[in-house]
């Protein structure tokens, strides 16, 4: 016994066209223009707004960075190749023979100068909005030689001839 079925496929109301042709360009065009409006709506909604602040505006201020200038002396006179320095970089310049520098890149506040020269005490300068010109007098520091000269024992050769 010979059973003949068919199969039949159910619409769901997606028409497939014969060809390109049955579509019309406004069709198209509202596809696509749809296409484009989901995108920059998705685009707009998974993207935070943030507004301006007035700590932002504050921030820039404190961000703000100056050049610094100065002299260096002691109590007689200039001191010449003083050693200025940022503090924990490598950054600085030293002192010209009037005991003048200038630092050689723009400083932020906060930023700290140390300023060293062999025989006097280190001086850190921390910058703030009135440290564009710096006028600095290193003190001496206190340098101890400590030895002992021993001239009652003869020096010897241990060297034998």
């Amino acid at each position: 016994m010979k059973t003949n079925f068919t199969l039949k496929q159910k619409n769901y109301g997606l028409v497939k066209p014969e060809s390109i042709e049955q579509f019309s360009m406004r069709d198209i065009l509202n596809r696509t223009f749809g296409l484009i409006g989901l995108i920059m709506l998705t685009t707009i909604i998974s993207n935070p707004v943030f507004a301006q602040t007035k700590k932002v505006a504050e921030s820039k201020s404190v961000t703000q960075e100056i050049i610094v200038k100065g002299v260096v002396s002691d109590e007689i006179e200039p001191l010449y190749l003083v050693n200025v320095v940022l503090e924990g970089t490598e950054t600085g310049t030293s002192t010209n023979e009037k005991g003048e520098f200038t630092f050689p890149k723009p400083l932020k506040y906060g930023d700290v100068l140390v300023f060293s020269y062999l025989g006097y005490d280190t001086a850190k300068i921390k910058i703030n909005e009135n440290s564009t010109f710096i006028e600095l007098m290193l003190t001496s520091g206190g340098i101890e030689v400590v030895g002992d000269l021993n001239i009652e024992k003869p020096y010897k050769s241990k060297r034998s001839n």
